[in-house]
């Protein structure tokens, strides 16, 4: 019974951080609508309508949300192995390009085996991006923030290259052909984009919840992010559990590009910046606490507020940036409690270690 209050206890302490966070820029939001002489009350009813209102528009939102579960899912297991993987966008890149091109150059006549060899051929490539910046790390010791941000670039002007040269679609669009009909998501009603893969998002949150708390290798990687010294002491390999994290986490950002691509576009396109899905997706596994459960719901959160800042401005008159500034707010908050609890635990232990040290 005291095992079972404890644990609920820890959901709620889990729970009381991320919602306050929300509730506290939501009232900053108003504050700043106010200010540009906007209405808070309407302007957050439209939110709320043109993300839910009906089916259609509720499925739009979900569309936002998808490529940030994957981001989400992407930085929460970096981090679960004590690493700060802040190439979302250069491994969104990978998995974008790839698909891409496995969609125009490889014709195969059945989706039973196009999908998946396409969706394999984009884990491949996000692993292999985010594993070098892995093995940097583990090898030589270059610290993961600096290797996945050049990544991020070089990925993005290698994209810009393909696109623009070796991909791109005869006197048209900077643009690669479009797909085969065999490698596209199918979707679910008229004149909506909401596609299958929804689910492959809601199952990668799965297979990472199983990875990480009912697998040795899920046990490994959290030791190491936990400890690195005590788990090398106790046998596992920080160096392989560390490539191993980065390259799982590039997967993971390499599948929203690959749907983005086999659910939305049907081609890649040229982009002339980043997405911003990989430095979303920071805020969203922020305030998910690193749980695939909480990365969800912090996902729909952000995929909503990305859905209605533009409906907010043209309906409500209230700039989109507002948006902006609640999304910052959030991200703000919720880092702030990381601090707070990292600098507790140093005091707490500091204090223990000064009572041992008297008595």
């Amino acid at each position: 019974m005291k095992e079972g209050n404890a644990s609920w206890k820890k959901i709620i302490s889990n729970l009381a951080v991320p919602i306050i966070a929300v509730v506290f820029a939501m009232l900053v939001g108003a504050i700043f609508m106010i200010a540009v002489e906007g209405n808070p009350i309407e302007a957050y009813k439209v939110l709320f309508t043109s993300s839910f209102g009906n089916t259609r528009y509720f499925f739009e939102t979900l569309v936002n949300t998808i490529p940030l579960i994957f981001t989400g899912l992407s930085v929460a297991f970096a981090f679960r192995c004590g690493l700060f993987n802040i190439g979302g966008e250069g491994q969104f890149f990978a998995g974008y390009i790839t698909v891409a091109a496995v969609g125009v150059y490889l014709k195969v006549p059945y989706w039973w085996i196009h999908i998946p060899l396409a969706l394999l051929a984009a884990i491949v490539a996000g692993a292999i991006w985010g594993g070098i910046p892995g093995y940097l790390k583990a090898k030589l010791g270059i610290h993961e923030v600096i290797s996945t941000i050049m990544f991020n670039y070089i990925g993005l002007y290698l994209v810009n290259f393909l696109i623009r040269s070796v991909m791109m679609v005869p006197n048209g669009l900077p643009a690669t052909p479009k797909i085969e009909q065999t490698m596209r998501f199918a979707r679910f009603i008229r004149g909506s984009r909401l596609n299958w893969s929804i689910f492959i998002a809601l199952l990668a949150a799965f297979a990472i919840y199983w990875i990480l708390w009912k697998t040795i290798t899920g046990y490994e990687v959290r030791a190491v992010g936990l400890n690195p010294s005590a788990a090398e002491y106790g046998g596992i390999s920080v160096a392989k559990n560390t490539v191993l994290a980065m390259a799982i986490s590039g997967a993971l950002a390499a599948l929203a590009g690959a749907t983005q691509v086999m659910g939305l576009e049907y081609r890649a396109v040229q982009p002339f910046g980043f997405l911003g899905y990989g430095f979303t997706g920071i805020a969203v596994a922020l305030l998910g606490k690193n749980h695939p459960v909480g990365i969800i719901l912090a996902a729909l959160l952000f995929g909503t507020l990305q859905r209605g800042a533009n409906m907010m401005q043209s309906m409500a008159d209230v700039p989109k940036e507002v948006i902006s500034i609640i999304q910052a707010i959030i991200i703000f908050f919720v880092a702030s409690d990381y601090a707070v609890r990292k600098f507790y635990r140093k005091m707490k232990a500091k204090n223990a270690a000064g009572k041992e040290g008297v008595e």
